[in-house]
């Protein structure tokens, strides 16, 4: 009997030991991961410092850079989308930009973003030969690096809603666009949208982090387009 209470005794304290280690396991991979996500928020806003701007005061800019997000099962942009487009228009009927591109997901048939965001600027009477797409802006650093390596794009305003801003314009000047941005508020409308897209943003930062530091090429490249330079052009 003795012999069992020793051993239950060593059993148990092993136990308490195995589940101290894991604790502290665990206290350290939550600082190391908060302290990663912190440097990266950091790290990624700090090179957006400074070229961030209200709508009206924007350098001007030959190319705007509109970055995609949803739109609905017949094409039409989301409120977020939409409001990136109504920006975008005003700045290119302003003469503060010379030609749009409309970088989004066009990964199948079923679903193009760029194409929505074509039609909706094109309807609203911005020249067809002014709007060039990007259908393979797949996330913002697919879209930065794109428009750079495959459009030729050297200075930009890139256009999007305030709380992705920072990062898309640090992507694009990480990656060689000479961009600023103006960011959108009108869609707090949507106010719990707004607030889990805002969340993510620290999540995103981090990945941003990861595939400036890797390098990564972007999900698809291909030859270099002359969509921007014919639109810059044709004046």
């Amino acid at each position: 009997m003795r012999g069992r209470i020793v051993a239950a005794g060593r059993w148990c304290g092993k136990n308490r030991r195995l589940v101290r280690r894991a604790l502290l396991a665990a206290v350290v991979a939550a600082v190391l991961v908060g302290g990663g996500t912190v440097a990266s928020v950091v790290w990624i806003r700090g090179g957006a410092e400074g070229h961030i701007y209200d709508e009206a005061v924007v350098p001007d800019a030959p190319v705007a850079l509109v970055l995609g997000t949803k739109v609905d099962a017949h094409g039409r942009p989301s409120p977020f989308l939409t409001a990136r487009l109504e920006i975008a228009q005003r700045l290119f009927e302003a003469g503060r930009v010379q030609a749009i591109l409309v970088s989004g997901d066009n990964m199948n048939a079923d679903y193009n973003e760029p194409g929505a965001m074509r039609r909706w600027l094109v309807d609203r009477g911005v020249p067809a030969r002014k709007v060039v797409l990007d259908r393979a802006g797949f996330d913002t650093y697919d879209s930065c690096a794109r428009a750079k390596r495959i459009f030729g794009v050297q200075r930009a305003t890139v256009v999007t809603q305030s709380f992705h801003l920072p990062r898309a314009v640090a992507l694009c000047r990480r990656l060689g666009i000479d961009a600023n941005g103006v960011g959108d508020e009108t869609a707090k409308r949507n106010a719990r949208r707004w607030r889990v897209s805002s969340a993510r943003e620290y999540g995103a930062c981090v990945k941003a982090a990861l595939d400036l530091l890797s390098g990564r090429d972007p999900v698809r490249l291909g030859p270099r387009e002359i969509g921007v330079d014919d639109a810059l052009r044709d004046e």
